[in-house]
C-alpha cells in the first residue's frame, strides 16, 4: 500500500502525464529485462521458466501500477503489494541476498525514467512536470523495495522458526527417557541437519525452579513458557563451543549435547567456552548417542549438587563425583544412613560435635597419619590425638572395621 509521503509525491504529478507516458509501455518491459539480465549478476541467466515469468510479472506490475498512481494519487493498488512480498520471499528461497533484486529496481527504475523523459519532452510536458515524475518514481522504488524486504524477512524469520523447531525437538528426543526408538532420533537429527555423533557428553548450564516436571511431547519442537532463559542460555553455549553442539532446553534443563567429546582439544574447546559464561556447568559421561539421556541424568544430578554448594562449582565433571550422586539419588536412605551411623554425635553441643564430625572426616581420609590429619585441620597432632580418643569412646570398635568406617565415611557425605 502506498504510503501518505508516496502519494504525496504522486500528487504533485500532473495526471494528463498518464495519458503522454501510457503509450511508452509496449516493449518497455521486453527493455528492462534485457537490462536486469545485462546489469545484474545474479540474473545474467535466461529469463525462462518460473523465474522469468515471476519477473516479467513483476516489471508489468510495477509499470501499470506506477501508471495508475500517477493518473489517481488516491487509486487503490494494494493488491499488486503481494507481487513484490513474494519476489522477496523468491530470493530467500532462491539462496540470495536482497542485493540482486534492489539492483534490479535500480535498473529498471533508471531505464523507465529515461523512457518516460523521453516521451514527456516529446508530449512537451513542462519541465516541473518531469521534476515530480521523477521524485515519484524513485519514491515507489523505495516503496516496492520495502514491501520485497517484507517479505524476504517474513521467510528469513519462518525458516529460522522452523529450524529452531527442529532442534528443539531433536534435544527433547536425546533427553527422553526412556529413550526413544533410535529411527525416531535419527530423522529428527536428519530434521535439524545434525549428524549424529558415535559418542556424545551432555552438559548443563542453568536450570528453571521447575526443572524435572513433565514435558510436553518430545516430539513438539514449540517453546515451553518458562523455558526461555534456559534455551537461550544452551543455544549460547552450544555457539561458544561450536563443532556440532546442539543445544535447547529440556525439562526445564539448559542441555548441550556435545560430539566426540573426548577428541583432542575437546576439553580445552569447553573450557574456553565457558570462560564468561555460566558459573556451574556440568558434564556427564561419554556415551553412544543412544544413550544421551543417561549422560544428561548423571549432568542433572551433578548441576543440582553444585548448585546446592554440596560440590565445588565451575566446570564440573559428574564421574569425579559418583559417590555423592550415588548418595543424592535417594535422599530418604542417604539421610537415614548419616542419622544411624553419625548417632553418637549427636549428643554433642554444636562446638564439639562440628570438631568431632571434622576431625572424623580428615581421619577417615588419612587413617594413621596424624601429622598429615594435623596439617590439614591446623593443630597440634597432640590436639589430633586426644580427638581420636574421643572418637574412640564415641564409636568404639566401629573405627577399626573397615565396613563400618567406609559406611561413616559415605555419611559424612550427606550434605
Amino acid at each position: 500500500m502506498a504510503t501518505p509521503a508516496a502519494r504525496t509525491t504522486f500528487a504533485a504529478v500532473p495526471p494528463e502525464a498518464a495519458e503522454v507516458l501510457r503509450p511508452a509501455l509496449p516493449g518497455l518491459a521486453d527493455e528492462m529485462i534485457a537490462a536486469i539480465a545485462a546489469e545484474v549478476p545474479d540474473y545474467a541467466r535466461a529469463m525462462e521458466g518460473t523465474f522469468g515469468q515471476m519477473v516479467r510479472l513483476g516489471v508489468e506490475v510495477a509499470l501499470n501500477r506506477f501508471m495508475d498512481m500517477v493518473a489517481d494519487p488516491t487509486a487503490d493498488v494494494t493488491r499488486a503489494r503481494d507481487t513484490y512480498v513474494n519476489l522477496g520471499r523468491g530470493e530467500f528461497h532462491a539462496g540470495r541476498s536482497l542485493d540482486a533484486l534492489l539492483a534490479a529496481y535500480r535498473v529498471g527504475a533508471r531505464l523507465a525514467w529515461r523512457r518516460f523523459v523521453e516521451a514527456g519532452t516529446a508530449a512537451q510536458l513542462p519541465p516541473d512536470a518531469l521534476y515530480s515524475l521523477g521524485e515519484a518514481m524513485f519514491a515507489y522504488i523505495d516503496e516496492i523495495s520495502a514491501e520485497s524486504a517484507d517479505g524476504y524477512a517474513e521467510e528469513q524469520s519462518a525458516a529460522a522458526g522452523e529450524s529452531q523447531r527442529r532442534r528443539r525437538r531433536l534435544v527433547r528426543l536425546l533427553a527422553q527417557e526412556p529413550p526413544p526408538a533410535p529411527e525416531a532420533i535419527r530423522m529428527a537429527a536428519q530434521a535439524a541437519a545434525w549428524p549424529l555423533p558415535k559418542r556424545v557428553a551432555v552438559l548443563v548450564a542453568a536450570a528453571t525452579d521447575e526443572a524435572g516436571t513433565p514435558q510436553p511431547d518430545a516430539r513438539d519442537g514449540e517453546a515451553v513458557p518458562g523455558e526461555e532463559i534456559v534455551e537461550a542460555t544452551a543455544t549460547r553455549l552450544a555457539r561458544r563451543i561450536g563443532v556440532g553442539a546442539i543445544g535447547g532446553a529440556a525439562g526445564g534443563l539448559a542441555c548441550v549435547f556435545v560430539p566426540d567429546p573426548d577428541g583432542p582439544g575437546r576439553r580445552r574447546q569447553i573450557t574456553s567456552a565457558l570462560s564468561d559464561g555460566p558459573a556451574i556447568v556440568s558434564r556427564g559421561p561419554t556415551v553412544r548417542w543412544p544413550d544421551a539421556a543417561a549422560s544428561l541424568r548423571r549432568a542433572a544430578g551433578a548441576y543440582r549438587l553444585a548448585a546446592a554448594g554440596r560440590i565445588p562449582g565451575g566446570l564440573v565433571v559428574a564421574e569425579d563425583h559418583l559417590a555423592t550422586l550415588l548418595l543424592s539419588s535417594d535422599t530418604a536412605l542417604a539421610a537415614d544412613l548419616a542419622a544411624s551411623r553419625l548417632a553418637p554425635l549427636a549428643a554433642l553441643g554444636d562446638g564439639p560435635r562440628a570438631r568431632m564430625t571434622e576431625t572424623l572426616r580428615a581421619w577417615l581420609d588419612r587413617p594413621g597419619q596424624v601429622q598429615a590429619v594435623a596439617a590439614e585441620l591446623d593443630v597440634h597432632p597432640q590436639t589430633v590425638r586426644y580427638r581420636l580418643r574421643q572418637l574412640r569412646e564415641l564409636f568404639g570398635e566401629r573405627l577399626d572395621d573397615p565396613e563400618a568406617r567406609f559406611e561413616l565415611a559415605l555419611a559424612l557425605r550427606v550434605g
